[in-house]
């Protein structure tokens, strides 16, 4: 059994990785329907949220059916982040997370996400503000270093686990890497394979299929997966690896109806987070995603993007399933 701090997740849990205008509310409630096992929010700006910015604050929204759920946290300044895991702690949620693997110019130039790696002091002072200034257990999320020449992670794993995270998950790439060439797991490995390392160890990084999963479970030993943009549009993949996990056999994919209903439930959380105006403008972005591979889609995808009121949409999505009834997705 898997655990970070009292918090059970099975023996070989499935996390969705925090994702900026992707995994928010309404995405979560669709990925824990479909076997998500531990979720966190977008990254949370510490400076956003200490100026109770709109946008940030809204980000703490959190519901008991996505449970477990952590609030992931990003800045530059020290006391700023310490203070701003005590302001997160109050909605409670289950764990706080620390965002060190941003690679976004955004984020990395203003010396916070993937930037910390450059300073493995600070990054540790940092974190621990954050594990003092919570009751709640404290994770982190980290990247195999800056550049090639520079691959830290291991370091970084003993010493943050020395002041007290209780959990620490790694994407296989370094910052100057972006999100280009194949994710690395070696690194990962050797975290896992090091006797001083006690806290779980999730690998992220490539993982699209249910093969993959299990490959790299038996090839790294890692504790458990977190998976990002492999769900965009594929919520069900959790249950795809479990099912291929626990049986050796895939399952079949969903049929064209059970996408259309993944997305309208979707819709439904959307508007019901935001409001019927935000909340279908919010969606637009996911269309494309969940009807990949549909040849001839672009009309209804049009009408999906200028939709208004979720009843104009949910009969264009009735009619996608007409329309497209015998194709495979």
């Amino acid at each position: 059994m898997v655990k970070i701090g009292k918090i059970e997740l099975g023996d070989f849990p499935l996390l969705l990785a925090p994702m900026e205008d992707v995994s928010d509310p309404p995405f979560r409630a669709v990925c824990k329907e479909n076997g998500a096992d531990l979720m966190y929010t977008e990254f949370v700006s510490s400076e956003g949220l200490i100026r109770d910015a709109a946008k940030s604050v809204q980000k703490l929204d959190i519901f008991e059916y996505e449970r477990p759920v952590g609030i992931q946290l990003f800045g530059s300044d020290v006391e700023t982040m310490g203070s701003c895991a005590e302001i997160a702690s109050r909605v409670n949620p289950d764990l706080i997370d620390i965002n060190y693997g941003c690679p976004v110019k955004q984020v990395a130039c203003r010396g916070a996400g993937a930037a910390l790696l450059q300073d493995i002091p600070k990054m540790v002072r940092m974190t621990d503000a954050v594990v003092k200034s919570t009751h709640l257990p404290v994770t982190v999320k980290t990247r195999l270093g800056w550049d090639e020449s520079t691959k830290n992670v291991q370091e970084v794993a003993e010493r943050l686990q020395d002041i007290g995270i209780q959990a620490l998950s790694v994407h296989g790439r370094t910052r100057v890497q972006m999100y280009k060439g194949e994710a690395d797991w070696t690194l990962i490995a050797k975290i896992k394979d090091n006797p001083r390392i006690t806290i779980p160890i999730f690998g992220n990084g490539d993982v699209d299929t249910p093969e993959k999963a299990v490959e790299y479970k038996n090839r790294f030993g890692v504790d458990g997966i977190m998976i990002g943009r492999a769900t965009i549009g594929n919520p069900w993949i959790f249950n795809e690896i479990k099912h291929f996990v626990k049986t050796g056999e895939k399952l079949a994919p969903p049929t064209l109806a059970e996408r259309v209903a993944v997305c309208r439930r979707h819709l439904e959380f959307s508007i019901r987070w935001k409001g019927p105006i935000a909340g279908v403008f919010e969606m637009r972005r996911h269309y494309t995603n969940y009807f990949k591979g549909l040849e001839h889609f672009k009309p209804f995808r049009m009408r999906l993007v200028q939709g208004m009121t979720f009843e104009e949409l949910d009969e264009i999505l009735n009619e996608v399933v007409h329309e497209f009834s015998e194709a495979i997705c």
